[in-house]
């Protein structure tokens, strides 16, 4: 998985951006077959930083969030709870449809109650 860390308006520490790469990396653990995390800070106004998240899996979907804060570090937290619960949303609805039921399989219907109940 590549990360790519880039700021608009401003530069960031060496340290600032290994925090940034340490948090971004923790989802792959969420979600396994992800190829390329893009990371934009825009510091164009200092009080109120924005994060854009941009986050490419396998087979061509792309997952984006956006998040302003008071603070880098709460906007990136932000961001990427977005980006989390797109991926777990995505990962769902993947195992959803392998878990449906096999339309070849007989079904045997269910027999009604003698009592009428």
């Amino acid at each position: 998985m590549q990360i790519s860390i880039s700021t608009r308006h401003g530069q960031l520490s060496d340290a600032t951006r290994s925090k940034i790469a340490a948090k971004v990396e923790r989802m792959g653990r969420l979600f396994e077959r992800l190829s390329f995390i893009e990371v934009t800070v825009d510091l164009e106004h200092e009080q109120s930083p924005t994060v854009d998240v941009l986050v490419s899996a396998e087979h061509k979907h792309d997952f984006v969030a956006t998040e302003q804060s008071t603070s880098l570090l709460a906007a990136l937290d932000g961001a990427i709870h977005k980006i989390e619960q797109q991926l777990r949303k995505y990962k769902e609805k993947v195992q959803d449809h392998h878990r449906a039921d096999n339309p070849r399989q007989a079904k045997v219907p269910l027999e009604p109650n003698p009592s009428g109940e």
